[in-house]
């Protein structure tokens, strides 16, 4: 009989229930786990994560709306938008940023550059917003992305609108141009008003009515899947865009005006005296604003930054010149208005001394106008006379009657930057170089020259303010702004600033009856300008020195190197009768005003008083024809 074996029912048991108990305790602990990660989910973080399933299903997105396009005062346009298509990307969908530009690389030529910038906007703006990582593709790259996009989250192919300048270069300097948002641009906008754009107005125009270009951003609310891709939109609100910018500028006139400096460097200002219309606004060299738009490469902007010649100088607005004989004018209103007859006679044996000094300031005729009254010695630019003139009437007095006329002074032109230029005091000098006033530096302020700066704003601005007998006008290059939606146009109406009173408004008669001989007199040294001219303007030569020259030296154009030549001047304004346009052109390092600025003055007067103007033959002498107006020598 086999052996019975016997079993432990009491341990058996006892393994059991320990066993039971263990998976209980797992049990409750996996069971604790999943509460208090439901809690987590359900009510420490559900805000956080009822955004994120609000997102994952519903996208709020920015609409640009379409940027204000410019023209000029006949509906030439000026600045345009064109479709492009760019490549944007929305950070917080990426899962991994280097694969993915590594991945989009292989379909689209995407250069330093364009990296360069996006991971710059990366940094400075939210990831919850599209970014452009290029614009501009090509039809190319268009198609290879577009059959790949599949593949790509966080990524699109969109059809934007960018800006464009179909004149290039031509006006720059009038028109600016529009670029990326900076970081600098970040810290001073409402970036609200900004969503959904990357450019913003730099300079000119462009910057000086951003609020008005730039329009109002608009919003899709759309359903998104899984994968962040739109699949259908369920509510839209409309952006309204920016309003059109219309320009006082001839674009022609503006042609004219910079075809006619040639390849001087200088400025020329055109305007309509009644009004303070600028017709033309020309600063040459210039620069295509183009490459700006998207961010000019480095190399290419270097070029510009360090010519010599200076092109991204705006010199119409912020060049500074000394006015030379221009403002002569204005020194013989000052002398009429503090009771000096236009009969007084000064002689001029061709060089002026302070009483107790040897040091002679000489006359541009070397050999001396003889006897010069106040006529005269506007005719034929006699400067002894205006020596004189100065010192009796002492600085402190010209200081107050120039800045009456706006020199010193900005003119107010609707656009940023504007540099006030400088007619010295003796209080400006005492704060400035903490020295006293010298009478020889009075000598030299009444031809224009010493401390005298002014710019060729300012010189165009003066010259309509003399034609309207001291009624002064802000210049504006804007002429109205309209409204696309309600095809409405709100015109700038002309602003008088102030009206320069006169004892008598026959001073100004005296002075224009002499400046208008300067052209069309015998003996006036703008004679030749003046020669078959279809109307009869008044205008004035000057040429500013850029060095000086030595006691008893003879000036040799010739003999200088060009960059230390003098600058040439002219100002006119025409008809006389009826003034419809005053100009102001400076020619730098083009010797005489007479020879090379009056010429270009009278092809700008042609081309907007007639419609057609004659070639223009430039010309070129080993030396300044003194017998036309020459350098104003200190």
């Amino acid at each position: 009989m086999d052996e019975l074996t016997l079993k432990d029912y009491l341990r058996e048991t006892s393994i059991v229930q320990s066993r039971l108990i263990s998976a209980a305790v797992i049990g409750v602990i996996l069971v604790a786990v999943l509460l208090l990660r439901l809690f987590y989910l359900q009510v420490e973080q559900y805000q956080h994560y009822a955004t994120l399933s609000q997102d994952n299903r519903i996208r709020l997105v920015p609409i640009p709306p379409v940027r204000g396009q410019i023209y000029d005062r006949n509906g030439v346009i000026l600045a345009e938008n064109l479709p492009v298509y760019t490549l944007e990307v929305t950070p917080d969908r990426v899962e991994n940023m280097g694969t993915l530009l590594q991945q989009v690389g292989q379909l689209v030529e995407l250069s330093e550059k364009d990296l360069e910038r996006f991971k710059e906007t990366l940094h400075a703006r939210p990831g919850f917003e599209a970014q452009t990582l290029k614009a501009g593709l090509t039809d190319d790259e268009v198609g290879r992305f577009a059959v790949n996009q599949h593949r790509f989250n966080g990524i699109e192919l969109r059809a934007r609108l960018q800006r464009h300048y179909p004149l290039g270069a031509e006006l720059v300097h009038v028109v600016g141009y529009v670029g990326r948002i900076s970081e600098a641009d970040l810290g001073q906008i409402d970036r609200a008003a900004y969503r959904g754009t990357d450019y913003i107005g730099k300079l000119g125009i462009e910057d000086r009515y951003e609020d008005i270009l730039l329009g109002t951003v608009g919003y899709e609310q759309v359903e998104t899947n899984a994968h962040g891709r739109v699949v259908r939109t369920l509510a839209r609100t409309s952006p309204v865009a920016g309003g059109n910018v219309h320009l006082n500028i001839d674009t022609q006139l503006q042609k004219v005006a910079r075809e006619s400096l040639g390849e001087f460097e200088g400025a020329v200002v055109a305007v309509e005296p009644q009004t303070g219309a600028l017709l033309a606004f020309v600063s040459n060299p210039v620069y295509d604003p183009n490459p700006f738009v998207n961010g000019i490469d480095a190399k290419s902007y270097k070029v510009l930054r360090e010519s010599s010649s200076r092109p991204l100088l705006n010199r119409a607005l912020n060049g500074r010149y000394a006015p030379g004989s221009t403002i002569k004018g204005l020194f013989a209103l000052a002398a009429l208005e503090n009771h000096r007859s236009p009969e007084y006679a000064a002689f001029c044996p061709g060089w002026f001394s302070l009483k107790g000094s040897r040091h002679r300031y000489r006359c541009w005729k070397r050999t001396g106008h003889g006897s010069m009254n106040l006529y005269n010695a506007i005719v034929q630019s006699c400067d002894v006379y205006f020596y004189q003139l100065a010192h009796s009437l002492g600085i402190d007095k010209l200081h107050d009657f120039l800045t009456g006329y706006g020199l010193g002074r900005t003119t107010g032109v609707d656009l940023e930057g504007e540099p006030s230029g400088l007619v010295p005091s003796r209080d400006w000098k005492r704060r400035a170089k903490g020295q006293p006033w010298y009478p020889g530096e009075t000598v030299i302020t009444g031809i224009g020259q010493g401390y005298t700066l002014v710019t060729p704003l300012q010189l165009a601005t003066v010259t309509g303010t003399l034609a309207n007998h001291g009624k002064r006008i802000r210049p504006r290059l804007v002429h109205s702004i309209e409204e696309p939606q309600a095809k409405t146009r709100q015109v700038l109406h002309p602003e008088v600033l102030e009206t320069v009173k006169l004892g008598n408004d026959q001073y100004y008669e005296r002075v224009i009856h002499a400046l208008t001989d300067v052209v069309h007199g015998q003996r006036g040294t703008a004679r030749r300008v003046g020669r078959g001219a279809e109307y009869r303007f008044a205008g004035k030569t000057g040429t500013a020195q850029v060095i000086g020259i030595a006691q008893g030296a003879r000036y040799d154009e010739n003999k200088i190197a060009k960059r230390f030549r003098d600058h040439s001047l002219f100002i006119a304004f025409a008809p006389v009768a009826d003034p419809k346009i005053a100009v102001a052109v400076i020619a730098e390092n083009g010797g005489s005003g007479s020879r090379t600025a009056a010429p270009i003055a009278r092809r700008v007067m042609d081309y907007f008083l007639t419609g057609s103007v004659e070639p223009l033959v430039p010309k070129k002498s080993k030396m300044t024809d003194l017998r036309d107006g020459g350098p104003d020598q200190t």
